[in-house]
């Protein structure tokens, strides 16, 4: 049983143009899109670069927690009142009225969402993260970074792909505690 072993390049673009052109021709050698990643200081879509959307949880969590946050709301609203061992009758006024129970309902259906969708993106993103990551310094100067995953006998055919799309260097990945 032969084990293949995988190498991290890393390559450093001066501009978006050149990044997304550089993304294009790996796939065109055969690099498939799980095995880049792009590291940008600046907020960058999928679709400025070219590549397939991200699959994310983040409104199955949101959607669970406003269902909580309903469920919650409705216990409020239309139960509790009926906790009570001797409910108060104000005039002809019914145990639970509907406008304050709308309100209440709504506040906490977006309540229940809000904080299930922060805690969905703070967990989707992985943070924290305590294992050593790649980091590039030129990325904080406004630099695009390509880290690329591939088989050892196929690297020197990506290194004179990403150069000959424009990458300023490119070199092998090291992870390092920041």
């Amino acid at each position: 049983m032969t084990e293949s072993k995988i190498v991290d390049l890393l390559a450093v673009f001066p501009d978006l143009e050149p990044a997304a052109d550089a993304i294009e021709h790996l796939r065109s050698i055969g690099v498939h899109d799980g095995c880049m990643n792009v590291i940008s200081g600046i907020p960058v879509t999928e679709a400025m670069l070219g590549r397939p959307s991200q699959w994310t949880n983040v409104p199955r969590i949101a959607l669970g927690g406003a269902l909580l946050g309903f469920g919650a709301g409705f216990f409020l609203a239309f139960v509790a009142p009926y906790l009570y061992p001797y409910p108060i009758q104000v005039s002809t006024q019914s145990y639970v009225p509907g406008p304050p129970a709308v309100v209440v309902l709504f506040e906490l259906t977006m309540l229940g969402m809000l904080l299930s969708t922060f805690l969905g993106v703070f967990l989707d993103s992985f943070f924290p993260n305590y294992r050593p990551m790649k980091y590039v310094p030129e990325v904080s100067d406004g630099k695009i970074a390509i880290l690329v995953e591939c088989p050892y006998g196929d690297e020197m055919k990506i290194i004179d792909a990403l150069k000959k799309s424009g990458a300023e260097s490119v070199r092998p990945a090291e992870a390092q505690h920041l």
